[in-house]
């Protein structure tokens, strides 16, 4: 989450914006013609972003204004803002200290990039930038010395975190009676077509109703896209939408004021943007700023025919409407709804069978020598509380360090989903009688699966770890929304909100326990319990095909091969530490082999290597069937043509996402639907770690999958339920 805010004492702010260390050194010298001249200027490294200054020429000449300019190159994904942020940030400043007889006028702005975060709407500039300012050099300066130019310059450089970042930068020209090109003359063209200058809008009028407002005007050319940037803090909400309505030659754009309405606003001061600005001058795009009078009167209800903000990303404004808003009591209520249906996932389940199998051996046991059942209840659920509060608290503390993360996270680990592949199997082979734990056992997970199946308090507390480490993929219906605004909250509040999910997961299990009186209903112990308790392998041999089927979205057929093979080599070491234990000890090095040979194939099947020719083939397949693979550029690219897209955010460890997609979205209904409609279909696979698609769950309040977005084309986002039925996704497309 962006932690940028404006500060009502931007000096003090500033003043305190940190130095960077220096990272080049003069490096330049240009000539032009027969005279030898030299422009030299000094770049600095700062924090995520190369900051230098330059000229767009390569000489002073007394007298004549000199355009220079403040260029930022930032790291990837990196932004600095514009001179109105938008709903947090602050912009860029440049302090000049200029010779005696200089004089420096203001930053030119170039177009900047709407930068949504979550629901706020922000402005400014990723990639390279180049903030220009004409200086204007006394008339008196004498050709064939040099002048030495210095400023200040500090922003704001965000990413997930915002660090005030800053340098002392230099540049030194010579002075000459005449001019040429500098090597960044072509970049000051650029920069300077995309400048909005001012613009006389025909027949313009501003009217404002409360706090809506219409912005009306005679279009010039064939724009029929248009988006409004506000030249003033606190007058516009940057994040609501811009309907857009054509009558003839005359365009409407609705827009929000801020909420308060300021008592002074009397007069629209912004920027209107035409298909996207001057980047788009072939399809007749361009920008004006515009200063009229706002006058009160009535405005209508928006009716868009058009709705694209053309200056960044098409849907940022979109995406915030369509967030539905979250309550601190309604997410402790869709968190602990969550965690009660979390027990009936498929991939819950097996381990909390474990569990039921030591209870029954509890009370066939008698309590006597056993602690009491309530003290089970109550280990289960300090685990399952306990290790959702780490796992959250992990989340969030690697957020806040930059890193994009959501909900199931760790199964985006091959590693990890190969390791409780490995686990579940030899729990189940261990549940069937091949071997049994022991102290001194040399498997790593043996104490694990000892105290899983032992009637321990410690057994109890370990089954409620690994239920929420299975557990934490499956985004039950309730959980999506809460766990989304949990890790947009203060730690506390955040922590507050998986502590709830964790207790909802755990309270059935500690029910049982605290009314023994329900156990007393199951059948008598005998035999049957030993047949229950190798029954019980086969739920973990089913595990163990839902974890390798999530395994193959991750790495290509060859691994997945690589690991069936170090199963079978962990069914041979489990086989031999049985007959060892059973008195042929000469079988213990065929354990220990076997299951070394074993390690070593897991981690072969799920390094970096086997991850990318994964991807390489799932993007073939992809590619070859009526899904598109998600990208913010082929969104853009669609709804600028105007065509409706669904976009399904998935993860092959998402056992609600694979049951949508194979009872609902596959259905013969609802793909007649979407090919009657027209309709774009995109998916989004988290199943490996993406930060793209971690964004934009981001952007609509959620931080799991599933996410069922349906775009109507005319800039209008529609979320679907977590749980689909034909009858949602028909009635959805129907209102196309």
């Amino acid at each position: 989450m962006e932690l940028g805010a404006r500060s009502d004492d931007e000096g003090s702010m500033l003043a305190t914006l940190k130095s960077s260390r220096l990272a080049g050194a003069l490096i330049l010298a240009f000539a032009l013609g027969l005279t030898a001249g030299t422009t030299l200027a000094q770049p600095v490294r700062a924090d995520n972003v190369d900051a230098e200054l330059t000229a767009a020429t390569d000489a002073v000449v007394p007298g004549q204004p000199l355009v220079v300019g403040l260029r930022l190159k930032h790291d990837e994904h990196w932004h600095t803002y514009w001179q109105v942020p938008g709903d947090s940030g602050l912009p860029t400043r440049i302090q000049w200290k200029l010779p005696p007889g200089w004089s420096a006028g203001p930053i030119e702005w170039p177009l900047p990039e709407r930068l949504p975060v979550g629901p706020l709407m922000n402005f400014g500039y990723e990639g390279e930038v180049l903030l220009l300012t004409t200086l204007t050099p006394p008339a008196n300066l004498k050709a064939g010395a040099d002048v030495a130019l210095a400023a200040r310059g500090d922003w704001l450089i965000c990413k997930d975190v915002c660090i005030p970042g800053g340098a002392d930068l230099k540049l030194q020209l010579p002075v000459r009676d005449s001019a040429g090109p500098s090597r960044r003359a072509a970049l000051f063209a650029a920069t300077r077509a995309r400048v909005p200058a001012p613009i006389q809008l025909q027949n313009a009028e501003a009217v404002i109703d409360g706090s809506r407002l219409q912005l009306s005007f005679v279009r010039a050319g064939a724009s029929t896209q248009f988006d409004f940037l506000p030249l003033e803090e606190g007058r516009i909400d940057p994040a609501a939408k811009q309907p857009v309505k054509r009558e003839g030659e005359r365009v409407s754009v609705w827009l929000t004021a801020a909420d308060p309405v300021a008592p002074d606003f009397n007069r629209l001061k912004g920027v209107v943007v035409a298909e996207g600005g001057p980047m788009n001058a072939d399809r007749g795009g361009w920008a004006g700023v515009i200063d009229i009078p706002l006058k009160s009167g009535s405005v209508a209800a928006a009716v868009a025919t058009t709705s694209k903000p053309g200056a960044g990303t098409p849907r940022a404004a979109e995406v915030a409407a369509a967030a539905t808003p979250v309550t601190f009591w309604l997410a402790l209520f869709g968190a602990f709804a969550g965690g009660l249906i979390l027990n009936l996932m498929p991939c819950v389940f097996p381990v909390l069978s474990l569990k039921l199998v030591a209870l029954l051996q509890h009370q066939r046991d008698g309590a006597s020598t056993h602690r009491p059942l309530l003290a089970h209840g109550a280990a289960f659920a300090a685990g399952v509380v306990l290790s959702f509060v780490l796992l959250a608290g992990l989340l969030i503390v690697l957020r806040a360090g930059g890193d994009q993360l959501g909900w199931g996270f760790q199964l985006q680990s091959p590693w990890v989903v190969a390791s409780l592949t490995a686990l579940f199997f030899l729990i189940g082979l261990n549940l069937l009688g091949s071997f049994e734990f022991s102290v001194g056992g040399t498997i790593a997970s043996s104490r694990a699966a000892r105290d899983l199946q032992d009637d321990r308090v410690a057994g109890s507390f370990w089954t409620g770890v690994l239920a929420v480490i299975v557990a934490a993929p499956c985004t039950a219906p309730f959980m999506g929304a809460a766990l989304g605004y949990a890790v947009t909250q203060p730690g506390p509040i955040a922590i507050v909100v998986f502590a709830t999910l964790g207790l909802g997961m755990a309270l059935p299990y500690l029910l049982l326990t605290l009314f023994p009186k329900v156990l007393a209903r199951l059948p008598r112990p005998g035999a049957w319990m030993e047949r229950f308790k190798q029954l019980m392998a086969f739920p973990m041999f089913a595990t163990c095909v839902w974890l390798l089927w999530v395994l193959a979205q991750q790495v290509d057929e060859n691994d997945v091969a690589l690991m069936l093979g170090a199963l079978v080599l962990l069914g041979m070491a489990a086989w031999a530490l049985g007959l060892a234990q059973r008195g042929a000890g000469r079988f213990r090095w065929v354990a220990a082999v076997s299951a070394a040979v074993a390690v070593y194939a897991i981690v072969s099947s799920t390094g970096p290597g086997a991850v990318q020719a994964g991807q390489s083939a799932r993007a073939k397949v992809v590619g070859a069937s009526a899904w598109q693979p998600w990208s913010p550029p082929a969104l853009e690219r669609e709804l600028g043509a105007g065509r409706p897209v669904f976009v399904d955010f998935t993860a092959a460890w998402c056992v609600t996402c694979q049951a949508n997609k194979r009872l609902v979205l596959t259905s013969a209904a609802v793909t007649r639907a979407f090919v009657d409609k027209k309709v774009v279909l995109m998916r989004a696979d988290w199943t490996n770690r993406d930060p793209a698609i971690t964004e934009e769950l981001a952007r609509f309040k959620r931080n799991g999958v599933p996410l069922y977005v349906l775009y109507d084309g005319k800039g209008g986002a529609k979320v679907l339920p977590e749980l689909l039925s034909s009858g949602i996704v028909t009635d959805a497309l129907a209102n196309l």
